[in-house]
């Protein structure tokens, strides 16, 4: 048991974060975002000023001897009007890459949303602690070890103070691959376990690359400021995951969306020219195959306890221009069809290929919408498959060479 005089408090600052594009100073500590400032500050919808703080992806990363190590935080924690209580998210310990501990922080903040009338109310909780103890000693001949503690991809988190009791220094840079991914929901991680079991987070680690996941909950619109931030950060390998937030919200029709992808395409590459650049389709979604939106909550289910959605549009609207998941499909194969005849670093890969007819027969998705754990283990496996092989699109060509 260790008493106060043997914890060590390290500040966190922006070099002991990976995942994260902005670091804000709180007062009492700092709050990880996903979207640098400037870019929140061209959107004033509450959806994405929720999801881009929820720190999916985003872990402290730092090398140490130390055997206990504490984290104070004050996470902000999602309830919704008549459903069932959310679990508290988990935070997950890796000491050299492997899963050595999970803890949650009960309390914090609470955020109501009513879904039938659209309004939230936030009151404010404590402080609280995740511990972690019996950290074994890492591969190095001194005892010192990475240690990462990635943080709840559901709870907006606010870092307060890190103790430890051994010293601790930024973890080195590996030499690893840089992947950047772009999606909705489901690549942040909608009803994953735990933060290192998203389907992003999965393929990263089998893939062997570090992450940096700009999946928005309801937010992936082909918005020019997040097209604009992908422009600007370091990446090996690129990944954008286009559709079912733009059936969801019934935001454009057929005529703006293509152009809007090309526009998309068109930022990402001229910051990145020749990096691998991946577009994906939607996961199958039977509510919105043929089906335009928007989602609206099934009030029926709801009165039951139970969060579940419908498609709230009708399929004769596809003949005005209104989306669909597999209208969206077919432009997106023909768009980079299009394109890659220039650019031969862009992909395309149908999401129906990570989950489709056959998976949702054994794994439904619960409210419609969103995939549970043992569906997000089945994308991440699969996507690695596709993906991260020597003949994928993010296929290490120089570790091909290298082994030849």
């Amino acid at each position: 048991m260790h008493t106060n005089d043997n914890w060590i408090t390290t500040p966190v600052t922006a070099d002991l974060l990976r995942g994260a594009l902005d670091v804000e100073r709180t007062g009492r500590g700092v709050l990880p975002h996903r979207l640098p400032a400037w870019a929140r500050a061209q959107c004033a919808d509450g959806q994405l000023a929720m999801a881009e703080a929820q720190p999916s992806g985003v872990r402290l990363a730092f090398r140490t001897r130390a055997t206990a190590v504490e984290l104070d935080t004050l996470p902000t924690k999602r309830v919704y009007a008549g459903a069932p209580p959310r679990p508290d998210g988990v935070y997950d310990l890796l000491v050299d890459g492997h899963l050595a501990g999970q803890a949650s922080v009960r309390g914090g903040n609470t955020l109501t949303i009513d879904m039938t009338t659209g309004t939230t109310e936030l009151r404010p909780g404590p402080v609280g602690t995740v511990r972690f103890t019996g950290l074994p000693d890492g591969d190095g001949t001194d005892g010192a070890k990475d240690v990462e503690i990635w943080l709840p991809y559901n709870e907006t988190t606010e870092l307060i103070a890190l103790r430890t009791d051994a010293p601790v220094e930024p973890a080195p840079d590996r030499g690893r691959r840089v992947w950047l991914h772009h999606g909705s929901s489901i690549s942040h991680g909608s009803d994953a376990a735990s933060p290192t079991t998203t389907w992003p987070a999965l393929a990263a680690s089998l893939g062997g690359v570090d992450l940096v996941n700009l999946g928005l909950g309801g937010s992936a619109l082909l918005d020019p400021f997040t097209a604009r931030t992908m422009r600007d950060t370091r990446a090996d390998l690129i990944s954008v995951k286009i559709g079912i937030n733009l059936v969801n919200t019934d935001l454009m029709r057929l005529r703006a969306f293509t152009p809007a992808v090309h526009g998309f395409l068109d930022t990402i590459r001229e910051g990145h020219p020749t990096t691998p650049l991946l577009v994906v389709s939607p996961i199958l979604c039977p509510v919105h195959e043929d089906t335009p939106g928007p989602s609206a909550p099934d009030f029926a289910a709801l009165a039951t306890g139970q969060l579940r959605f419908r498609a709230a549009g009708d399929p004769a609207e596809r003949a005005s221009g209104k989306l669909t998941l597999n209208v969206i499909r077919d432009e997106l194969s023909r768009i980079v069809a299009q394109r890659s005849a220039q650019d031969p670093d862009l992909h395309h890969l149908d999401g129906r290929d990570l989950y489709g007819a056959a998976d949702f027969a054994e794994l439904p998705l619960p409210d419609e919408l969103h995939p549970d754990a043992a569906t997000h283990r089945r994308i991440g496996e699969r996507f690695a498959e596709l993906a991260f092989t020597a003949d994928g699109p993010f296929g290490d060509r120089d570790a091909v060479r290298a082994g030849e």
